[in-house]
Order: structure tokens, then sequence, then C-alpha cells
């Protein structure tokens, strides 16, 4: 066990989350070393400490990022927060700030996979990792609290940290448990829960629920931290229902693998299927046989299978026994990958399995049958204590609470194991997390947090569904009642299901089901193809709470191309020239300009005439997707025989375009930075707060409002602690129905 990746305690023994409304400094310190301890901890099980350059899923990025991504987005919250004033390591706080967000199954590794990327060394990330503990150590006794701590409160973003922490605390397991078993062995304190409990489970049972209201949301005002997701309010009222008194466990999911449930496409959505074909899985992924498998690892790891008897070390050779399934109608024995080893097959446990094998094993049951509902799922949990009784309300908080979460093992217990609901459900809370049918998105009034605006709303595209429950690794705010999260369809965490069914009043009554039907553009490949899995007729079909999809679906392209390219005196040519000249004006060198907002690319290409570098950063993909088809010299039509071209004087080769859903480190700072069309992001806050930084000190910012709302009042309690308002005019420029006019402001670092 390699312990140099402490710089605390080992420990597996989760905290409680913290009450914002009474928490004492020893208690933020406590539960911060303990989230810090906690994820450090998982990785003492690697063998060889150069296994944390190992990429144990081909769609994520070695566990080097992993073990210091937590430390980096502390530094890089708490500055946004106001309680850091420097930075810890800036190369470290741009390297480790962004992961992998795969689109599909079939996504090419990131070139950080590679060997030829230069990662840090082991000894490097845990020195920063450690520093970074001792400054926020310090920050925790030197910084006056004062009570609640509130969504507006500085210590809202060390909060913020913790649950990060937390997250990537179960992410990170995730990981671990998909190595290969010989490169980790089980940690000092890790328990796995009996195999069996009392007589088994039994035959898995329907149980009815007789319906009725529920209100999802969490109270702006609870005393603990939310993420964004979690508040605003949705009221439905639920049919009556059916669903399995237990999670779908590996015995019941054995009988569906039997009847060839993984060669039957009639029983898969096309996109399911198309999934299975490219991953060529016979069985969950966390069953092991000796077929040799095709496994899921990355970089110098892709051609290892978990399903080789070599691999299945930290077991008994030959421990396979009897057959108890079948791959292509040969018999085969199974056995179960738990976290550190390879393990008899726990029957009674729940199968882990992603949505498109959970509803692969429904449309086997019946064609009744599907997932719950995420209101069905509430109303499988009731009763539960009001709201109004503060944290005792949540069951996170809640000692006594019969339920397998908070590291209570180190592994899904027999699902027979806790008491069930007064509803008839067993594990509505804990063991694994279960897949529902609704598409993940905001409640009604959602809106960002400026400290992580885009912590939920990319994922309000219709490609994730939601995961509700928590699992037996989930602390924390993971473990709330309030606890909603989301994967892609594809993805693997521990995470399982329980099958459901309407039952019918009088006619079929609408499914309390709300699938997002916004079309999501994708740079890259266009319009998502997403097709419902349900009859669109008996669930609601909603718009994506996500602001910028909304824009990024409607506006018309058109009509952005006539505003940008229609006039020689368009908004961002008029801009980008009044730019040049302020910087003319305070001598500023003419290196690197930054255009936020930069739409089809106008105002980016104007800039190329006076900048060497320009980047153009645009939070909608369609009108990003038109920008670098111009500068590869592509003419576009719009109005009546019109084209969007480029001037000879433009200088494309100079411009970079990216789609961003915020401003990160890897933007660097720039000598001119104007931003444009803050109407069109989420939360502006969030964009501006950052302004100070992506702006080099001895640069300018310049902010354009079409609009006039963003004035020099209105910007500067965002702006005015960092930056100086130096001087504030109006802009003439043409527009389509006619002379028009925005506000312009200019900032300097003070």
């Amino acid at each position: 066990m390699s312990l140099k990746f402490l710089t605390g305690k080992l420990t597996f023994n989760s905290l409680r989350p913290l009450d914002l409304s009474i928490c004492s400094k020893d208690e933020i310190r406590a539960y911060f070393e303990n989230s810090y301890d906690l994820n450090e901890s998982l990785f003492t099980a690697l063998k060889d400490p150069n296994s944390l350059y190992k990429c144990p899923d081909r769609l994520r990025l070695p566990l080097v990022f992993y073990y210091a991504h937590t430390a980096v987005v502390y530094v890089n919250k708490l500055l946004l927060a106001g309680l850091l004033k420097e930075r810890v390591n800036t190369t470290f706080e741009t390297m480790f700030e962004t992961g992998v967000d795969e689109m599909s199954w079939d996504d090419t590794e990131n070139y950080r996979m590679g060997g030829s990327y230069k990662w840090p060394s082991v000894e490097d990330v845990v020195e920063y990792r450690r520093n970074v503990r001792n400054i926020i150590l310090k920050l925790i006794a030197d910084t006056p609290l004062q009570l609640p701590i509130t969504m507006d409160s500085p210590w809202w973003g060390l909060v913020m940290g913790m649950e990060h922490e937390r997250i990537h605390l179960e992410t990170s397991s995730v990981l671990l448990r998909q190595l290969p078993v010989h490169l980790v062995r089980k940690p000092q304190g890790w328990q796995y829960a009996p195999l069996t409990w009392e007589s088994g489970c039994g035959e898995n049972q329907m149980v009815r629920v007789a319906g009725g209201e529920v209100t999802m949301g969490k109270p702006k005002d609870f005393p603990s931290f939310g993420w964004d997701n979690e508040y605003g309010e949705v009221n439905c009222s639920v049919p009556e229902f059916e669903a399995s008194q237990y999670l779908v466990t590996n015995g019941e999911f054995l009988r569906f693998m039997q009847d060839g449930g993984y060669q039957r496409e009639e029983l898969w959505s096309k996109e399911g299927w198309q999934w299975l074909q490219f991953r060529q899985a016979r069985h969950p992924t966390f069953w092991v046989c000796e077929q040799g498998c095709k496994g899921g690892c990355g970089a110098d790891l892709a051609a290892c299978s978990p399903c080789t008897p070599s691999e299945n070390n930290n077991a008994p050779q030959n421990s396979f026994g009897h057959s108890n399934g079948f791959v292509d109608n040969q018999p085969v024995a199974y056995r179960y990958r738990a976290m550190f080893d390879v393990i008899d097959m726990p029957w009674d446990w729940p199968v882990d399995v992603n949505y498109h094998e959970a509803k692969a094993f429904c449309s086997w049951k019946g064609p009744e049958f599907r997932l719950p509902a995420e209101a069905e799922h509430h109303l499988m949990r009731r009763p539960q204590l009001p709201v109004s009784m503060g944290t005792k309300s949540d069951i996170i908080y809640q000692e006594k609470s019969e339920t397998n979460f908070n590291l209570r093992y180190g592994s899904s217990t027999p699902v027979n194991m806790f008491a069930p609901t007064e509803a008839g459900f067993s594990d509505v809370f804990g063991n694994v997390w279960q897949w529902t049918e609704d598409h993940f998105n905001g409640l009604d009034n959602f809106d960002t947090h400026f400290l992580y605006d885009d912590f939920s709303s990319p994922c309000f595209d219709g490609k994730h569904n939601i995961i509700l429950g928590g699992s037996w690794i989930s602390t924390g705010d993971e473990a709330s009642r309030f606890a909603r999260f989301a994967f892609r369809r594809h993805f693997f965490q521990h995470a399982g299901f329980r099958v459901a069914r309407s039952v019918a009043q009088g006619g079929e009554a609408k499914l309390p089901i709300r699938l997002v039907n916004t079309e999501v553009f994708v740079l890259g490949s266009g319009p998502l193809e997403n097709p419902p899995v349900l009859d669109t007729d008996k669930v609601s079909m909603v718009s994506t709470t996500n602001l910028q999809y909304c824009i990024d679906a409607t506006l018309p392209l058109n009509g952005i191309l006539e505003l940008e390219f229609g006039f020689r005196d368009s908004l961002p040519a008029v801009a980008a020239t009044l730019a040049a000249n302020v910087a003319r004006s305070f001598k500023i060198p003419m290196t690197s300009a930054m255009f936020v907002g930069s739409a089809t690319g106008r105002g980016a290409f104007e800039l190329s005439k006076y900048f060497d570098q320009v980047l153009g950063v645009e939070c909608c993909g369609r009108l990003t997707n038109a920008a670098l088809q111009l500068q590869t010299g592509s003419a576009l039509a719009f109005g009546e025989g019109q084209e969007a071209v480029l001037n000879a004087d433009m200088k494309p080769e100079r411009v970079v375009f990216k789609q961003l859903t915020w401003l990160p480190n890897e933007v660097n700072h720039h000598n001119l930075v104007i931003f444009s069309h803050l109407e069109r992001v989420q939360n502006p806050k969030a964009w501006l707060v950052r302004l100070h930084e992506v702006t080099s000190n001895n640069g300018v910012a310049i902010i354009v409002s079409a609009e006039g709302v963003w004035n020099k009042d209105v910007l500067h309690s965002h702006l005015g602690h960092r930056l100086h308002c130096a001087d504030a005019q109006q802009l003439s420029y043409t527009s389509p129905s006619g002379e028009s006019t925005a506000t312009v402001t200019v900032w300097r670092h003070k």
C-alpha cells in the first residue's frame, strides 16, 4: 500500500455534512480534513505509485488528474469567492482544472491520455496537495466566520470545494474499480459487506403505490450546501404505479443473461444497441468471466481484459467453479469485481449497469416495464420529515438511518439487508445509484451559482438521465435527500435500477416523466440525434433550462450573420476598431486579444488586423461552427443573395475559436479583452468575475452592451474590487433596424 499519496491520515470513516446555520470553525476544519483525507486514502490502494499515470477508462484522463484536480478546484473557486488572493501554482491550476466530458462512447482518447503528455511527478502533485491543505487550514483559522453560511457568503466557495471533493471520492472509486485488479490491493480498514443476508432476498415483488402529489426541489434557505440543480421547484401529480421492492440483483439479472439478453437486438434501444456493438459487451462491466471480454481501459492498458484468468488475482486460482451463465451458447462461470478484489458472485447484491443495460432488462421483462420516474422515486421514499425541521429532515444527517451509504461498507450490500420504507421499498437511498427515465434538467426557476456556473447546465441536453438515491460510497451532499445527479446513458457508475410499471386508471394516465426536447447543437457533429425511448404522448416534453442551448436552438443563424456581416459598420466591427484605438491610446502591446461573445466571428476577424493572436470565445455551438467555416474561406449565405465572407485585410490564421461554457484558466490572459453579448450566457457574473484575471496587468478590458443594460454602475459590483472604469461612452453602429447605439465601458487594473 502506497501511503505517499497521503498529506493527512488514512481513513475510510466519513463525517456527516455541515449544518451551515450553526457550524463552528472546528467543525468546518474537521469536515474539510475528512473530505481531503478520504479522497487521498483511496489512492493508497495503488500497489505502485506510477499507476497514477494509468487510464482505467478510455474516456477518462489518467488517475493523476483526479488526484490533483480537487485541490485545484479549491484554489480556483476560493479565488473567485475572494477568500484567496493569490494562486498557488498557475501551471497546475490550468493543467488540472478541466477534465474530459466525452460526448459518446466512441469518442477518441484525449491527447492528455497518451504517453507523450508530460504530467508532473508524483512527488510534485503530492506536495501541491499538501500546500493547498495548509493554505486552506490557515484560511479557516484566520477568516472571520459569519453564520449562517449562505450562497452569498464567501465561505460557500469553501464548502463547495469540500462537496466537490466528495463527488470525486466516488468518481475516483469507479476508476480504481476499473483498473486491472493486479495493480491494486485493498487498503487497511476497507470492509466489504456480507454476500448474503439471513435467508436471502427471494423473489423481487412488485409493490403498488397509490400515487399522489409530489413537490421536488430544495428550499433556498435550507441550511446545507446544495448544487444548483437541486434548487427551484416542480410540482406534479403522480398516478398510481408499481415498482420492484428491491433493486434488481445480480441473480435476477443473470436470468436476462441466460435468455440471451446481450444478443437480442429487439430488447435494446437504437442507441443502446449501437453502444453494445461498439463496446462488445457480453455482461455487466463488473462481472468477470474467463472469456477474454473486451476491456474499457485506455492508453497502455487498452489491450487489457478483466476477463482472463491471469487478471483475476486477489482470489484463489480455479475459483470460478460451476457454470452459472452462458456467452455465445457456451457455459460460463461468473465472478464479481469489487473495489480491489475479484470475489465470489454476490447474487443478492444489486447489479451495476448503465442505463442501456437497465432498459434492455425492462424490455425483457415485458412491454409494460420501464424505469421509475424521478417523481415516483420521491413517493417510494415516503414518509419523510418536513423540511421545516432543517437538517434533521435530511437522511444523511440522521445518525441511525438504516442505509448503505456514507462508506458504511466498501461495497454494495444484499438488497434485503436494510428495512424497507413504509411505502414498501428497500434501498431507496444508498447501495447503488438508481437510473430513472427522466432526462436531467433544471427545476422551475433554475439558476446557477457564479462560482460554478456550468456544474449542471451542460448536461441539460437530453442525453443525460437522472440518477437518484446515492450509492454505498456517496457522502455529504451526494447522499442528501435533495441530491440529483446524472450521467450519459452509456456511463458506468456504482449504479443500478429497479423496474416500474404504470397502473391503468380508466385509460392510461400521463406519466410524471420529463424529457428534454430542445435541439442541442454539438460542435463538429451538428444537432444531436436523440429519439425518445418512451411514447411522447405519455410523458412531458420540456425545454432545456440551459439558456445557452435554448438560444443556440432558436437564434436564426442567418439573422446573426446579417447583424455581423451585413453592414460594414456592424457592432462587432466598430467595437473591434474602437478596441484597437483604445489599446493604442494606452500604449498596450498589440500582442494578444480575446473576443468573448464572438458569435459568427466578425469581431475576432476584425481584431486580427491589429493583434498578433486572437482568441474568439462563444458559448453557442452553432455560431462557433459558422465562424470556423468562415475561417476556412467558405462563404455563408444569408438574406436575399447576400454572403458572409472575410475581407482581404483580415488575417484568419491569427484567430482561434473555442466554444466554452465559462472562462477556464486555459484561455490565459490577454492585452485586450472584449466582452460582448452578455445576455447570451446563463450567469453573466460567472464570466465577469474572471475578467481581471484574463486581462493582462497592463492590459485593457472593454464591455459592449447593445441594450445598454451593462453600464458602469451595474458592472461595478462585479468588477470594482479588482478593476476600475477608465472610460464610458456610447458607440454608434448599423443594424437591420437602422442606426443604433451601444454602451461601452473600458476597464483597467487598479
